[in-house]
């Protein structure tokens, strides 16, 4: 074993921490939510495991880390990660990207079947005691749209192309390998967004937040959506404007949205989506699974097998891009 300890960020007797003895096998471990507490026997610590750190205490531990070589991000998101010093520097970060992509991938799903299907309006009915038949609409043949065509966006494709669905993706670059993707019909530069949108019966936003991708999907986008279009968000809430989405929502001219990440969270009480009919909620619980806290740290433990080998990381983020 590798004397040079992990330090864990988090709270001592996280509940959510598994798999502690096979983490201890592979490596010294200090778990702490302080500066103090870290450091005071883990300050020759190369790595970082971020399990549910603030941005303020990575920082801080990074900043007085001088051995460090390598963060890990439980999360796919970096909005609590990174930091302009740990942009600058040459310590390796890497992120959970993949990991919860499949979950993500079928609560997509899920969200165009409970429009397609009108589910809110059978579950009223049935609560009510009425008896009415109505008109449900296919979704083989309908067009998905994939702004951010990356590891959860290929979960979506997949699960799409089941049901016979035709995928278009948005990437930021354009290669001749993505355009021989089998699970999209085409894809679309970042130049290309409205051009994309104007075709699709669906929206399923992907997209990592950063500068650029922040207020991504605006009034602008909105006008080019189809009025039956339903936009679904499993990537980051700030990457669609929020006042722009309600206006469009509120307005008819889109259908609906299946949200599954917000502004704010927790989602504070007498906000507009409560009481939107066609908006359906998930309070940023798609990907959690039974499993999930364990699928996280597996995955961690075998970045640190790689790590120990000196074997190349997994998920390595271009921490100018953010993703």
């Amino acid at each position: 074993m590798n004397d040079s300890p992990v330090l864990v960020l988090t709270a001592p007797g996280d509940k959510s921490l598994p798999l502690l003895d096979e983490l201890s096998r592979l490596a010294r471990i200090v778990i702490g939510d302080s500066a103090r507490d870290c450091l005071r026997t883990g300050a020759d610590a190369e790595v970082i495991l971020n399990w549910s750190g603030s941005l303020a205490l990575l920082r801080e531990v990074f900043l007085r880390s001088r051995r460090l070589r390598w963060i890990h991000s439980r999360s796919a998101g970096l909005e609590q990660t990174l930091f302009p010093e740990l942009i600058e520097s040459e310590v390796t970060l890497t992120n959970g990207r993949g990991v919860f992509s499949p979950s993500l991938g079928e609560f997509a799903l899920a969200a165009i079947l409970y429009f397609a299907k009108e589910f809110r309006r059978i579950i009223h009915n049935q609560m009510a005691g009425v008896w009415e038949q109505f008109d449900v609409t296919m979704v083989e043949g309908k067009t998905l749209g994939i702004v951010g065509y990356g590891s959860i966006g290929r979960a979506v494709a997949a699960r799409a192309r089941a049901l016979g669905m035709n995928a278009l993706g948005l990437k930021r670059r354009v290669s001749e390998q993505s355009k021989e993707d089998l699970l999209l019909a085409r894809v679309y530069g970042s130049n290309q967004l409205l051009e994309m949108l104007a075709q699709c019966d669906y929206i399923a936003v992907t997209l990592p937040l950063t500068e650029q991708t922040r207020g991504l999907i605006g009034d602008a986008e909105f006008a080019a959506m189809k009025k039956n279009a339903v936009l679904i968000n499993v990537g980051r809430g700030p990457t669609i404007d929020e006042r722009a989405m309600i206006k469009a929502i509120s307005e008819g001219r889109i259908r609906g949205a299946a949200l599954d990440v917000f502004y704010e969270e927790p989602l504070p009480q007498g906000h507009p989506f409560y009481r939107l009919e066609n908006v359906l909620l998930s309070p940023h619980c798609a990907d959690h699974t039974p499993d999930w806290h364990e699928d996280a740290m597996r995955f961690f433990l075998a970045q640190l097998q790689r790590f120990r080998c000196g074997e190349p990381l997994l998920n390595v983020v271009d921490k100018r891009l953010g993703y």
